[in-house]
């Protein structure tokens, strides 16, 4: 646009995959990752940029430790915070790009004073997960540091808003979504179910940015993003997900838009993609034009990778028909390496400021893949790879996984009978540890399987949720619902002879498969109890990997709420009667008369308090956590007088040894005085009960906790 100058230019820095917390035990590369991003923040103030927008993955787990949180937070505090006004001035609804309870920029709140504001999508690395569907994200907006947006709380129906951004004459539309599972984004794609909003008026005057964090490439048929699915309204799309960095924006002539790939700003894998010099970008936006400006960042750790085929190698091309020539291969790789330490190392001094103080190296990541099928029959004698490795334990960082030996073509061998089969070898090759998709793994491995019972796709998604979410039950709650459900079948069918039962099973899991690859079938997330109070989690560890806090069927989920409140019951040191309360239903009791039980009355509040708890929760369980509606119908009406509790009806204490052992054996609660203790036929007092094992108001009925007890109401 004519006539547009520099105070109408929004400079926004760009950067995605900082994947805060990665390795952070190891001993020599814990603190690599925070302090890129650090790098990354400082950056951005000292280039003094309008804004920063993050491409997902800000942390590389979606529980990020206390020490990830703590510098990521200070990287923020120390460059976000200032005195400086930001000069961005919000359009749109705040209310419907940010959720929670400051759904507004963070610039805009009265008491924090932010200079460079922070907009973020997540990733599939740091997405929420757990009891309120929160995210790491949620906790540094909630503190004032980030800006989450892009949202996607309906996979199957998403609905993406931009947030309105205007600088002097310069109109940024900012797009956002958050990452979705592949298959799943693209059926919701294909399905016509996300829709995209653009500003009402003026519609040619917006710059439109927008950020995605998806596959890039194909991997599957359905696993990634083409990018003919996005609109062609787009000026600009950030990629982020793929670690390759690819700074210079690209051209897609189809759909009239750039595509621009920053990459991580860690290396998370030894593969050729992360080997590549890593930037972040400066994006300068002046009316509907704009610039790139990459930066290198000079904090990264140095990383070399070579690939060689020994048989293509001079100097060992016919070691393959000696024998003992294993130290000889093993000293020719081990030039090789030395020669990628030097390498590495030079090629990180060259990046590094002249006019600072020459600081040393940091010891480089090494990769040497080795492809050692040797022609005519023979063979090359390789040393184990790790006892290769820790040669180089003071020269790099990664001292286990220096070399990678792998072979083109599949040797032939016998067939162990009942073995499982495994895929060829040119498959687990290209599988490597460092880029090895879960999903893809399991699918290549049970290709070659005979499943009959367990679904193939949604035991793939079971193991990916295990491995990549840390969800300890994931497997366990599978083959559960696989056995249930295939069980449920069965009972369903008319007699059938055996074979005529294995059709019926395979027939079974194709329909499940089929189901789960439309979306009709979704993966169930184990249930977790509420953590006692009395739980310490530094001495007893995880509560929600404990086997006792798992809810393992849906059928016993009421049994195992008030396993749940059994467990928390004793923190106040209350009696079994006071478990009980807690697992009925929640229906409000009227306060105790004057001059009563008052401690009961604590009591019952605190049994509230802890049904609040346990509602918080999907709608789906919700309905499961109230008791069923026969039982407050009884509590609501006073029980019939019962012939083996005439005290229920009579408040006089009961005469005789014998009338207080049977009230004692049958653990009525009725109400007997007790301020006027009475004597029996030997002159001593009966046995007072507690308050805690006394309920005092008898038009309240308890729900059962057990068979037992059921059982125990119906002899009365």
């Amino acid at each position: 646009m004519p006539g547009l100058t520099a105070a109408d230019t929004i400079r926004i820095l760009v950067a995605t995959d900082s994947h805060v917390g990665y390795n952070e035990r190891d001993h020599i590369r814990g603190d690599d990752s925070w302090k890129s991003f650090h790098e990354v923040m400082c950056l951005a103030k000292e280039k003094d940029v309008d804004m920063v927008l993050l491409a997902g993955d800000l942390f590389h787990e979606n529980k990020p430790s206390r020490k990830s949180m703590y510098q990521v937070m200070r990287s923020l505090r120390m460059n976000c915070l200032g005195e400086k006004p930001c000069e961005l001035e919000v359009l749109s609804d705040m209310t419907e790009n940010f959720q929670g309870a400051f759904n507004h920029v963070n610039y805009e709140d009265p008491d924090i004073n932010i200079s460079m504001p922070v907009f973020s999508i997540h990733g599939n690395h740091d997405d929420p997960s757990g009891e309120g569907h929160f995210a790491a994200l949620d906790l540094l907006q909630v503190s004032g540091l980030v800006n989450y947006f892009g949202r996607t709380p309906e996979s199957d129906n998403i609905r993406i808003k931009p947030v309105l951004l205007q600088k002097g004459n310069t109109k940024l539309a900012l797009y956002g979504m958050s990452n979705v599972r592949d298959e799943r984004l693209f059926r919701t794609f294909r399905d016509g179910k996300v829709k995209f909003f653009q500003p009402g008026t003026q519609k040619e005057d917006w710059f439109n940015l927008m950020t995605v964090h998806q596959n890039h490439h194909s991997y599957t048929e359905t696993g990634y993003l083409p990018e003919n699915f996005l609109p062609e309204f787009l000026d600009l799309v950030v990629w982020g997900h793929e670690h390759e960095c690819l700074i210079e924006p690209k051209y897609n002539p189809e759909m009239n838009f750039h595509v621009m790939q920053p990459g991580s700003s860690i290396a998370t894998s030894l593969m050729p993609g992360e080997a590549v010099p890593k930037h972040v970008a400066i994006l300068s936006v002046t009316g509907r034009d704009f610039k790139v400006e990459p930066i290198r960042l000079k904090t990264i750790r140095p990383f070399a990778m070579k690939e060689i085929v020994l048989s293509e190698e001079k100097e060992i091309k016919n070691l393959a028909k000696r024998q003992d020539h294993r130290a000889e291969l093993t000293r020719y790789l081990m030039g090789i390496v030395d020669d990628l330490i030097d390498q590495a190392i030079e090629e990180w001094r060259e990046v590094q400021d002249d006019d600072e103080p020459e600081e040393e190296a940091p010891k480089p990541l090494i990769r040497l893949r080795v492809e050692f099928s040797a022609p005519g029959g023979g063979h090359y004698d390789c040393e184990n790879p790790q006892r290769f490795s820790n040669r180089f334990v003071e020269k790099v960082a990664n001292t286990n996984d220096v070399i990678q030996f792998y072979r083109k073509k599949a040797s032939a061998s016998r067939k162990i009978p009942g073995a499982a089969d495994m895929p060829e070898e040119s498959v687990l090759a290209q599988l490597a540890v460092d880029s090895v998709r879960i999903e893809k793994l399991v699918r290549e491995f049970l290709e070659a399987q005979n499943l009959t019972i367990l679904p193939q796709n949604s035991f793939g998604d079971a193991v990916s949720q295990f491995v990549d979410k840390d969800d300890k039950h994931a497997m366990e709650v599978f083959v559960h619902d696989s056995l249930k459900s295939q069980l449920k079948h069965l009972m369903g069918m008319d007699q059938a002879d055996e074979e005529g039962l294995t059709d019926a099973l395979d027939q079974f899991r194709l329909e499940q498969e089929a189901k789960f690859a439309q979306g009709l079938l979704k993966t169930r997330k184990a249930k977790i109890k509420p953590k006692p109070a009395t739980w310490n989690s530094d001495d007893d560890g995880s509560w929600d990997q404990q086997p006792i806090a798992q809810l393992v069927s849906d059928d016993d989920e009421m049994g195992d709420e008030e396993d749940a409140a059994s467990v928390v019951a004793p923190v106040r040191g209350r009696g079994k009667a006071a478990t009980t309360k807690k697992a009925a239903a929640p229906v409000k009791k009227a306060a105790p008369a004057k001059g009563g039980r008052g401690k009961k009355k604590v009591v019952e509040e605190d049994s509230e308090e802890e049904q609040d708890i346990l509602m918080v929760d999907s709608s789906e369980e919700e309905s499961e956590l109230f008791v069923k509606p026969t039982a407050p119908a009884r509590a609501t009406k006073k029980p019939a007088p019962r012939k083996a509790s005439p005290a229920k009806r009579a408040p006089a204490a009961p005469r005789g040894r014998a009338a207080a052992a049977k009230t004692q054996a049958k653990l009525d609660f009725s109400q007997p005085s007790f301020s006027q203790p009475k004597a029996n036929g030997t002159g001593k007092k009966m046995k007072d009960l507690s308050d805690d094992e006394i309920d005092d108001d008898d038009a309240f009925e308890p729900a059962p906790s057990t068979a037992t007890a059921r059982s125990t109401r119906s002899k009365r």
